[in-house]
Order: structure tokens, then C-alpha cells, then sequence
């Protein structure tokens, strides 16, 4: 990896990098600070629109039920007529994309995150990401957990308290942990 790399931009790769570092420090309390803000705010407040311009790297009118907690917000771009409930939870230390009329149910998460298997390299506080794409008009039940790296196809449907972590082709219903594909993808004739 070039040493002249940012530790935003070694994150934003997929590299391991310093989630300590100002930079990203910086990053975060910016987000904590724009999701205590939008996490107090009721239907209508004039003001949401405002900080989830400016927490998201695309909100495109997305309604987000507070609470709503990210990592750093800007990582995170929602195509137009999307819908996430309360208590939604997006680790975006990479790319997360989620296409146009995806619904997202209570209690999901959605982590691109991850760490290292070695106990000795984790105590060190080494981490990286991969970045996750959740296709249009997905449906996600409540509790369901998307781990680094998956890709989700459109039309699929990703049940309740499933856990995924593997990609999830077009139109096929997954559930369970780990998720397995309860139905095959339509085809046309």
C-alpha cells in the first residue's frame, strides 16, 4: 500500500488502517454529532433535512426513523424512495450503496467493518472494510444483519434475524443464520 495514503483513504480501499488517527476521529464526532441532533427530532421537525444532507454522502429523501447510527455517514448513498425504521445501524468505514425503494425493517445492521482473526493483530487495533451494495427494491426484515463484502440483487428479500454473508442474487428470498436461499431467482419464459 503507498505510504502516502491518508488512513481515510486506505479505509475507504478496503486496507488495513489506523481508525484512531485525527483525521477519522474528526470523521466521527462530526457524524455523533449530526445523529444526536437528527436521534432527537420528531416527525416534521424542519431540521431533518438539513442534517441528513449533511450526514449522508447521498440521502436523496430516504425516510429514516431515528434512532439511526452510523460511523461516519458520508460513506453511506441511498438512491431515491427508500425507507429505514427505527434503530437501523450502518458501519460505513467503506462504500455503502442502497438502491431506489429498498426497506429497511427495525433493528438492522448493516456492517462493513471488520477485524482481524489473529487475537495479537486485533489487541493492536488493526482494522479494514469492505464496501456493501444492496440493490432496488430489496426488502430487509428486522434484526437482519449484512456482514463486509455481501452484495445484495434487486427485488431480493432478506428475512427477519438473518444473518448474510454472502452475496444475495436478484429476486431470491434469504433467511437464517447464516442466510440461505429459501427461494431461486425468477426467471422469464
Amino acid at each position: 500500500m503507498d505510504a502516502a495514503l491518508s488512513e481515510r483513504d486506505k479505509m475507504l480501499s478496503g486496507a488495513p488502517y489506523d481508525p484512531g488517527c485525527p483525521e477519522l476521529k474528526a470523521l466521527r464526532q462530526r457524524a455523533q454529532s449530526l445523529m444526536r441532533d437528527y436521534n432527537q427530532t420528531i416527525v416534521g421537525d424542519a431540521a431533518r433535512a438539513g442534517l441528513l444532507t449533511d450526514l449522508l454522502g447521498a440521502w436523496n429523501k430516504a425516510v429514516i426513523r431515528p434512532p439511526f447510527h452510523v460511523d461516519y455517514g458520508v460513506n453511506i448513498h441511498f438512491a431515491p424512495g427508500c425507507f429505514v425504521n427505527f434503530n437501523c445501524v450502518i458501519l460505513d468505514v467503506c462504500a455503502v450503496q442502497i438502491g431506489a425503494r429498498t426497506q429497511i425493517g427495525p433493528n438492522v445492521q448493516i456492517l462493513t467493518a471488520d477485524h482481524p482473526r489473529d487475537v495479537r493483530a486485533r489487541a493492536d487495533g488493526e482494522e479494514w472494510g469492505r464496501p456493501i451494495t444492496i440493490g432496488a427494491d430489496v426488502w430487509i426484515g428486522g434484526g437482519a444483519i449484512i456482514l463486509p463484502g455481501v452484495c445484495v440483487g434487486d427485488g431480493a428479500i432478506i428475512g427477519a434475524g438473518a444473518v448474510v454473508t454472502r452475496d444475495v442474487a436478484a429476486g431470491v428470498t434469504v433467511a437464517g443464520n447464516p442466510a440461505r436461499a429459501l427461494t431461486r431467482p425468477q426467471t422469464q419464459g
